[in-house]
Protein backbone atom coordinates (compact mmCIF):
# COMPACT_ATOMS: atom_id res chain seq x y z
CA UNK A 1 0.00 0.00 0.00
CA UNK A 2 1.34 3.40 -1.01
CA UNK A 3 0.06 6.74 0.40
CA UNK A 4 0.59 10.25 -1.23
CA UNK A 5 2.84 12.11 -3.43
CA UNK A 6 6.84 11.79 -2.36
CA UNK A 7 7.67 15.72 -1.36
CA UNK A 8 10.97 17.25 -0.94
CA UNK A 9 13.20 15.51 1.39
CA UNK A 10 10.24 12.83 1.83
CA UNK A 11 11.08 9.07 3.20
CA UNK A 12 10.04 6.22 1.03
CA UNK A 13 10.05 2.83 1.18
CA UNK A 14 9.64 0.57 -1.36
CA UNK A 15 9.15 -3.15 -1.54
CA UNK A 16 10.87 -3.45 1.78
CA UNK A 17 11.78 -7.43 3.07
CA UNK A 18 13.31 -8.58 6.11
CA UNK A 19 13.71 -12.39 7.18
CA UNK A 20 15.50 -13.68 10.03
CA UNK A 21 16.98 -16.98 8.64
CA UNK A 22 14.67 -18.60 6.98
CA UNK A 23 11.10 -16.79 8.65
CA UNK A 24 10.38 -13.60 6.68
CA UNK A 25 9.27 -10.73 9.24
CA UNK A 26 8.26 -8.04 6.77
CA UNK A 27 6.81 -9.02 3.33
CA UNK A 28 7.18 -6.22 0.26
CA UNK A 29 6.24 -3.48 2.63
CA UNK A 30 6.11 -0.13 0.92
CA UNK A 31 4.96 3.47 2.13
CA UNK A 32 5.91 6.57 0.15
CA UNK A 33 5.67 10.39 1.35
CA UNK A 34 6.43 10.37 5.29
CA UNK A 35 7.23 14.39 4.54
CA UNK A 36 9.57 16.45 7.66
CA UNK A 37 7.62 17.56 10.46
CA UNK A 38 5.38 15.16 11.04
CA UNK A 39 5.35 12.44 13.98
CA UNK A 40 4.54 8.80 12.29
CA UNK A 41 3.10 6.06 15.11
CA UNK A 42 3.96 2.41 14.19
CA UNK A 43 0.78 0.36 15.71
CA UNK A 44 0.09 -3.35 15.42
CA UNK A 45 0.18 -6.17 17.90
CA UNK A 46 3.17 -7.77 19.42
CA UNK A 47 5.38 -9.66 16.53
CA UNK A 48 3.41 -7.41 13.45
CA UNK A 49 7.31 -6.31 12.76
CA UNK A 50 7.14 -2.66 14.05
CA UNK A 51 10.71 -2.64 15.94
CA UNK A 52 12.51 -4.46 12.39
CA UNK A 53 10.92 -2.09 10.67
CA UNK A 54 12.66 0.71 12.24
CA UNK A 55 16.14 -2.00 12.86
CA UNK A 56 15.91 -2.26 8.93
CA UNK A 57 15.45 1.74 8.13
CA UNK A 58 18.86 2.44 10.61
CA UNK A 59 20.99 -0.27 8.86
CA UNK A 60 20.83 -2.97 11.70
CA UNK A 61 19.32 -5.67 10.33
CA UNK A 62 19.67 -7.17 6.65
CA UNK A 63 17.05 -6.09 4.58
CA UNK A 64 16.18 -5.87 0.92
CA UNK A 65 14.40 -3.01 -0.87
CA UNK A 66 14.63 0.83 -1.32
CA UNK A 67 14.56 3.13 2.04
CA UNK A 68 14.89 6.28 0.34
CA UNK A 69 15.20 9.60 2.11
CA UNK A 70 15.39 12.39 -0.35
CA UNK A 71 16.93 10.24 -2.93
CA UNK A 72 19.40 8.92 -0.91
CA UNK A 73 19.12 4.99 -0.23
CA UNK A 74 19.58 4.19 3.17
CA UNK A 75 19.88 0.76 2.53
CA UNK A 76 23.19 1.17 0.28
CA UNK A 77 24.55 3.75 2.35
CA UNK A 78 27.98 3.88 4.35
CA UNK A 79 27.41 3.66 7.99
CA UNK A 80 29.06 7.08 8.55
CA UNK A 81 26.52 8.32 6.00
CA UNK A 82 23.44 7.03 7.64
CA UNK A 83 24.33 8.28 11.01
CA UNK A 84 24.97 11.39 9.76
CA UNK A 85 21.03 11.66 9.20
CA UNK A 86 19.44 9.00 10.92
CA UNK A 87 19.38 8.32 14.65
CA UNK A 88 17.63 4.84 16.14
CA UNK A 89 16.77 4.68 20.12
CA UNK A 90 15.84 1.37 20.99
CA UNK A 91 13.56 -0.02 23.32
CA UNK A 92 16.43 -1.48 25.68
CA UNK A 93 19.26 1.05 25.84
CA UNK A 94 22.77 -0.78 26.26
CA UNK A 95 24.19 -0.89 29.92
CA UNK A 96 24.50 2.79 30.87
CA UNK A 97 28.27 3.92 31.34
CA UNK A 98 29.96 5.96 34.50
CA UNK A 99 29.07 9.22 32.36
CA UNK A 100 27.08 12.32 33.72
CA UNK A 101 24.46 13.37 32.36
CA UNK A 102 25.38 16.49 31.13
CA UNK A 103 28.62 15.18 29.14
CA UNK A 104 26.49 12.24 28.09
CA UNK A 105 24.62 14.82 25.33
CA UNK A 106 27.85 16.79 24.31
CA UNK A 107 29.25 13.10 23.72
CA UNK A 108 26.36 12.44 21.83
CA UNK A 109 26.51 15.77 19.70
CA UNK A 110 29.78 15.81 19.24
CA UNK A 111 30.29 12.33 17.39
CA UNK A 112 27.62 14.28 15.21
CA UNK A 113 30.14 16.79 13.96
CA UNK A 114 29.92 19.56 16.26
CA UNK A 115 32.32 22.69 16.12
CA UNK A 116 31.05 24.78 18.90
CA UNK A 117 30.97 24.00 22.24
CA UNK A 118 29.36 26.52 24.44
CA UNK A 119 26.36 26.17 21.75
CA UNK A 120 26.35 22.45 22.48
CA UNK A 121 26.33 23.15 26.26
CA UNK A 122 23.33 25.67 25.85
CA UNK A 123 21.75 23.07 23.70
CA UNK A 124 21.96 20.29 26.21
CA UNK A 125 21.08 22.24 29.07
CA UNK A 126 17.88 23.66 26.70
CA UNK A 127 16.72 19.68 25.62
CA UNK A 128 17.55 18.47 29.32
CA UNK A 129 15.14 21.61 30.56
CA UNK A 130 12.61 20.84 27.82
CA UNK A 131 12.42 17.10 28.92
CA UNK A 132 11.61 17.98 32.57
CA UNK A 133 15.04 16.44 33.48
CA UNK A 134 17.41 19.23 33.84
CA UNK A 135 17.75 18.03 38.02
CA UNK A 136 19.95 14.87 36.55
CA UNK A 137 22.72 16.80 34.36
CA UNK A 138 25.04 16.11 37.13
CA UNK A 139 24.05 12.67 37.76
CA UNK A 140 26.02 9.23 36.71
CA UNK A 141 24.05 7.23 34.50
CA UNK A 142 24.50 4.08 35.59
CA UNK A 143 22.48 5.23 39.00
CA UNK A 144 19.25 6.24 36.76
CA UNK A 145 16.08 4.36 36.51
CA UNK A 146 14.92 3.07 33.40
CA UNK A 147 12.44 5.82 33.08
CA UNK A 148 15.34 8.24 33.46
CA UNK A 149 17.38 6.77 31.28
CA UNK A 150 14.89 6.84 28.55
CA UNK A 151 14.19 10.46 28.82
CA UNK A 152 18.02 10.63 28.90
CA UNK A 153 18.81 8.53 25.65
CA UNK A 154 15.67 10.50 24.17
CA UNK A 155 17.96 13.90 24.91
CA UNK A 156 20.87 12.50 22.84
CA UNK A 157 19.01 11.47 19.97
CA UNK A 158 17.75 15.03 20.00
CA UNK A 159 20.77 16.50 20.26
CA UNK A 160 21.98 14.96 17.55
CA UNK A 161 19.98 16.78 15.13
CA UNK A 162 18.97 13.82 12.64
CA UNK A 163 16.74 14.07 9.54
CA UNK A 164 15.20 10.91 10.09
CA UNK A 165 14.33 10.01 14.00
CA UNK A 166 13.45 6.30 14.88
CA UNK A 167 11.99 5.35 18.43
CA UNK A 168 11.24 2.44 19.53
CA UNK A 169 8.72 2.50 22.42
CA UNK A 170 10.36 5.35 24.02
CA UNK A 171 7.04 5.65 26.50
CA UNK A 172 7.62 1.94 27.81
CA UNK A 173 9.00 2.53 31.04
CA UNK A 174 7.40 6.20 31.57
CA UNK A 175 4.47 7.24 33.96
CA UNK A 176 1.53 9.09 32.46
CA UNK A 177 2.92 12.87 32.95
CA UNK A 178 5.58 12.29 31.60
CA UNK A 179 3.71 10.32 28.00
CA UNK A 180 2.25 13.52 27.45
CA UNK A 181 5.03 15.58 28.36
CA UNK A 182 7.41 13.94 25.99
CA UNK A 183 4.95 13.23 23.28
CA UNK A 184 4.65 17.06 23.32
CA UNK A 185 8.23 17.30 22.95
CA UNK A 186 8.89 14.96 20.33
CA UNK A 187 6.19 16.48 18.05
CA UNK A 188 7.31 20.17 19.05
CA UNK A 189 11.15 19.22 18.06
CA UNK A 190 9.84 16.75 15.10
CA UNK A 191 7.96 20.57 13.69
CA UNK A 192 10.64 23.00 14.79
CA UNK A 193 13.21 20.80 13.49
CA UNK A 194 11.92 19.51 10.12
CA UNK A 195 12.64 16.17 11.26
CA UNK A 196 10.62 12.68 9.92
CA UNK A 197 9.71 11.04 13.22
CA UNK A 198 8.62 7.11 13.47
CA UNK A 199 7.71 6.01 16.67
CA UNK A 200 6.52 2.51 17.99
CA UNK A 201 3.48 2.97 20.18
CA UNK A 202 1.19 0.75 21.75
CA UNK A 203 -1.09 2.96 23.02
CA UNK A 204 -3.53 3.68 20.39
CA UNK A 205 -4.95 6.78 22.30
CA UNK A 206 -1.95 8.45 22.09
CA UNK A 207 -1.17 7.88 18.53
CA UNK A 208 -5.23 9.36 17.87
CA UNK A 209 -3.82 12.37 20.38
CA UNK A 210 -0.03 12.84 19.59
CA UNK A 211 0.96 12.18 15.97
CA UNK A 212 0.24 13.06 12.38
CA UNK A 213 0.27 9.81 10.68
CA UNK A 214 -0.43 6.13 11.11
CA UNK A 215 1.26 3.02 9.68
CA UNK A 216 -0.59 -0.18 11.48
CA UNK A 217 1.38 -3.56 10.51
CA UNK A 218 0.10 -7.05 10.78
CA UNK A 219 2.30 -10.25 10.25
CA UNK A 220 4.67 -8.25 8.71
CA UNK A 221 2.36 -6.10 6.07
CA UNK A 222 1.39 -2.89 6.12
CA UNK A 223 -2.57 -3.10 6.21
CA UNK A 224 -3.92 0.96 7.10
CA UNK A 225 -1.75 4.13 6.21
CA UNK A 226 -2.77 7.32 6.74
CA UNK A 227 -4.19 10.10 9.43
CA UNK A 228 -4.76 8.62 12.84
CA UNK A 229 -8.67 9.57 12.55
CA UNK A 230 -8.79 7.43 9.12
CA UNK A 231 -6.60 4.51 9.84
CA UNK A 232 -7.71 3.81 13.58
CA UNK A 233 -10.91 2.76 12.92
CA UNK A 234 -13.52 -0.17 14.69
CA UNK A 235 -13.06 -2.15 11.58
CA UNK A 236 -9.51 -2.12 11.35
CA UNK A 237 -9.13 -2.57 15.32
CA UNK A 238 -11.41 -5.97 14.66
CA UNK A 239 -8.39 -6.56 11.33
CA UNK A 240 -5.48 -5.84 13.21
CA UNK A 241 -5.88 -6.64 17.14
CA UNK A 242 -8.96 -8.62 17.31
CA UNK A 243 -10.72 -6.59 19.35
CA UNK A 244 -13.86 -5.08 19.56
CA UNK A 245 -13.82 -0.73 19.75
CA UNK A 246 -15.36 1.79 19.05
CA UNK A 247 -13.84 5.76 18.52
CA UNK A 248 -15.31 8.16 20.12
CA UNK A 249 -14.73 11.76 20.99
CA UNK A 250 -14.95 12.37 24.85
CA UNK A 251 -16.70 15.69 26.51
CA UNK A 252 -13.08 18.00 24.93
CA UNK A 253 -14.04 16.88 21.72
CA UNK A 254 -10.67 14.43 21.69
CA UNK A 255 -10.75 11.26 20.59
CA UNK A 256 -10.69 8.21 22.19
CA UNK A 257 -10.67 4.35 21.53
CA UNK A 258 -12.79 2.18 24.23
CA UNK A 259 -12.81 -1.43 23.86
CA UNK A 260 -15.81 -3.59 24.18
CA UNK A 261 -14.27 -6.41 24.07
CA UNK A 262 -12.60 -9.79 21.51
CA UNK A 263 -13.71 -10.50 18.00
CA UNK A 264 -14.27 -14.37 18.85
CA UNK A 265 -15.32 -13.79 22.09
CA UNK A 266 -19.00 -14.88 22.35
CA UNK A 267 -21.48 -11.66 23.20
Amino acid sequence: MESGAAGTGSLNIRHLQVSYGKRQIIEHLSVSGLVPGQVTALLGPNGSGKSTLLKAIAGLVSASGTVDLDGHDLLRASFASRAEQVVYLPQSLPASVHLRVFESLLVARRASGSTSPADDMAEADQLLRRLGIDALAMRFLDELSGGQKQLVGLAQALIRKPRLLLLDEPLSALDLNFQFHVMEVIRQETLQRRMITLIVLHDINISLRHTDHVLMLKGGQLLADGPPAAVITSESLARVYGVRGRVERCSQGNAQVLIDGLVDAVA
